[in-house]
């Protein structure tokens, strides 16, 4: 039991934090400043990207948690891997984007960490 509340919660997190990582694109990419229309797309295009990963993965967890068994192989395969992407993220976030005045951007390697060890414990317990 223990286990589901750890997954909900942490598939919950990511979920929401990707869709807060969409939400601001437009200010996002106007904070820029002046560039070109080649470079707007790309650094949108990777801001959403990166949003949508986030949700995908938190949604993945959540239905395989709601429609699956939280204790079988494939289940623990998809939350494993789920943290192992989550951590491979915060890692790229700690060496790029952390490394800027921005506070979300700060917080988020940290936010990404919390929910790989949701989902670890969720699978260990």
């Amino acid at each position: 039991m223990i286990n589901d509340i750890l997954l909900y919660v942490g598939a919950v997190v990511i979920t929401l934090w990707g869709i807060a990582h969409i939400v601001p694109t437009k200010s996002v990419v106007n904070g820029f400043g002046k560039m070109s229309q080649d470079n707007r797309r790309i650094i949108t295009m990777e801001w959403v990207a990166e949003g949508l990963t986030l949700c995908f993965i938190g949604l993945l967890v959540l239905f395989v948690t709601i429609w699956g068994e939280a204790q079988n192989q494939t289940s623990a395969i998809v939350y494993m891997a789920s943290a192992a992407m989550l951590v491979v993220m915060a890692a790229l976030t700690s060496i790029t984007g952390a490394r800027t005045s921005i506070v979300p951007i700060k917080i988020c390697p940290f936010v990404k960490v919390v929910v790989a060890v949701l989902f670890f414990l969720g699978t260990v317990l």
